[in-house]
């Protein structure tokens, strides 16, 4: 007896290769059929006909498993999620690992597809849901934002080099120049842009306000994490949160042997990367919850990044507190209950 239709998505730029499967309760894995479409609004249409042909016991659950592919997977993944599919979307780290743990020495297209199809059929993948608009703006400023940014500081160095040259060209100097003013007034109006997108809705604007009072975070800095976790939507508790952005703690220990114990850094580096400038000047205050947070760790571990790493964290856990549980913030209390 069938549990479960499972679809793998191989995305590309062009197309899209399909492959439904099935699982029972001995649990093998069936394939019952391959499909390949192009990626746009007609082959989406084709492939939806295709799969309700195939899910022919329709009070059987059927996912959808597809690879986060950059941009080339969204439009198919809001299609089906639209059409009321169960989508699942995996990083590609996770699905290549699967696949080299199904022994697969080839490696395709569709041999993707019927690994992924395998995975949704095995496994409880969560399902995913499309970022609200809001989230989904603010995201895409607050990556070009950071773009400029490493743009102009790439520039800069060359500027720096080029300077220093023995053989100089003024005319590389002068153009250098030029485009580093000009990658440097687009920051601003992004930066701009993106205080005005905080400010655009009263709700938005008033947990801003509350997650801005910590001391050392930024519009910038608080629009940023909140872009990239989709404004904590999908996240249960703070735990979670500290994995997703790769502050967890991982161990190297097995028997007489005790390796370093440090972060995984296996998360959205954005967010470790937005937060470094904000705890270094948290952690100025000595007599603030920060400053001492910063002392304990260092003094103990003996190594003064652990406390900056740990003062990242700290701020994390509160943004996500006072955003998630509309708490407020008190320099003295540190998150409190809002007043009414």
């Amino acid at each position: 007896m069938i549990l479960k239709y499972s679809v793998g998505l191989d995305v590309s730029g062009k197309d899209i290769k399909f492959c439904i499967s099935t699982i029972d309760y001995c649990q093998e894995v069936r394939v019952l059929s391959r499909l390949t479409i192009l990626n746009k609004q007609s082959g989406f249409a084709q492939a939806a006909i295709w799969i309700n042909q195939w899910h022919k016991e329709k009070k059987i659950p059927l996912v959808l498993c597809m690879e986060a592919t950059g941009v080339y997977h969204e439009n198919c993944a809001y299609f089906f999620y639209d059409k009321g599919f169960q989508v699942s979307i995996i990083l590609p780290n996770k699905s290549k690992k699967y696949l080299q743990c199904l022994g697969l020495k080839s490696k395709n297209d569709e041999i993707d597809a019927q690994g992924l199809a395998q995975m949704g059929a095995e496994q409880k993948l969560p399902h995913w849901k499309p970022t609200v608009k809001f989230y989904g703006i603010l995201r895409i400023l607050t990556r070009q934002y950071q773009s400029l940014q490493e743009q102009i500081n790439g520039e800069s160095n060359r500027l720096h080099a080029a300077s220093s040259s023995a053989l100089q060209s003024k005319f590389e100097i002068r153009q250098t120049c030029k485009l580093i003013s000009f990658l440097k007034k687009q920051l601003k109006e992004v930066a701009a842009e993106i205080k005005k997108h905080c400010e655009s809705e009263p709700e938005m604007k008033n947990k801003f306000t509350e997650v801005c009072k910590i001391y050392g975070i930024s519009i910038l800095s608080a629009a940023t994490v909140i872009a990239e976790t989709n404004g904590f939507e999908l996240f249960e508790n703070y735990k979670q949160v500290v994995s997703f952005a790769g502050y967890d703690v991982v161990e190297n220990q097995s028997g007489n042997h005790t390796g370093k114990t440090k972060i995984s850094k296996k998360g959205n580096s954005r967010i470790r990367r937005i937060l470094h400038m904000p705890a270094l000047v948290a952690i100025k205050q000595k007599e603030s919850k920060f400053g001492k947070l910063y002392q304990r760790v260092s003094t103990k571990s003996g190594v003064k990044m652990k406390g900056v790493v740990a003062v990242q964290k700290k701020l994390l856990v509160m943004i996500y507190h006072i955003w998630k549980k509309g708490l407020s913030y008190d320099p003295n209390f540190g998150i409190i209950p809002k007043e009414e």
